[in-house]
């Protein structure tokens, strides 16, 4: 392998890599929002113990908040193991000499479609969130 390959496929490597940065701050978000959302559930139930009364609603809410918070999480940890196989495939194909494009397109396009979606469940964790601070207020 020459050495100018292994530079190349380095190269080509960086911003995928940088997406993966993002993401894993994305997460880091989504796990700080869902242990405020756990925390929160479990000073309500506390609180319905206590007083015996607890709003349905409110708990439907919660309930989807921690759900979406969940597949948000499912999802970007899908996208990083895809974006990972992209990565591989790229330094594969410059050391290699493979032509992996067949590969790596539909592997970065499955990443982008997940990212997409963990996206919108991170949109409607924080529209029910918004929503219930409204109730609230």
């Amino acid at each position: 392998m020459q050495p100018e390959s292994l530079s190349k496929a380095i190269q080509l490597s960086v911003a995928p890599v940088f997406l993966l940065a993002g993401i894993g701050a994305l997460m880091n978000v989504l796990y700080g929002r869902l242990v405020r959302i756990v925390d929160t559930a479990k000073q309500l139930r506390a609180t319905r113990e206590v007083t015996g009364s607890m709003d349905e609603r409110t708990r439907r809410i919660y309930r989807q908040r921690m759900q979406l918070t969940m597949r948000a999480i499912a999802l970007l940890t899908a996208t990083t193991l895809l974006i990972s196989a992209v990565v591989a495939a790229m330094f594969l194909s410059v050391v290699f000499q493979l032509n992996l494009t067949a590969v790596v397109v539909p592997l970065f396009i499955s990443a982008m479609v997940l990212l997409m979606l963990a996206s919108l469940c991170f949109l409607r964790e924080v529209q029910l969130a918004a929503k219930l601070l409204q109730n609230l207020i």
